[in-house]
């Protein structure tokens, strides 16, 4: 008479959760540390594609949010459509898309978005397209 109990049942799948769970966050810290430069992000323009979307980081007062809000801060676009970003006290950068974590860099911190949008287009603040 081997019936398996309810209990049984509930801890072989946690434990089943459990690996998956783990499996898939080594799985994307391996790819964001791939994905990380050696070096800072350089002062000046950045341009790039990062996983089919385009990226650009423009200085501080070349956009809306780089003007009035902080001058100097840079502004960050995915797409065409800016990424509002905001800077810490203690000099690490968050995002609207992600506000959970904090970034070294602008960069980096536009590369998250791109992942967390998961292929989303970027809405502006007030839901207009």
């Amino acid at each position: 008479m081997n019936k398996i109990t309810r209990r049984q049942a509930l801890g072989t799948t946690a434990g089943a959760l459990t690996v998956l769970g783990l499996t898939a966050a080594a799985t994307g810290v391996a790819t964001s540390a791939a994905a990380t430069p050696a070096a800072s992000t350089p002062q000046g323009t950045v341009a790039e594609v990062y996983q089919g979307r385009r990226i650009q980081i423009t200085p501080g007062g070349a956009g809306h949010h780089g003007g009035h809000h902080s001058p100097g801060q840079p502004t960050v676009r995915i797409d065409g459509r800016e990424l509002h970003i905001m800077r810490n006290a203690d000099g690490s950068w968050i995002s609207v898309i992600n506000h959970y974590e904090t970034f070294t860099e602008p960069r980096l911190l536009a590369r998250a978005a791109v992942r967390d949008l998961q292929g989303a287009p970027l809405v502006p603040f007030g839901g207009a397209a």
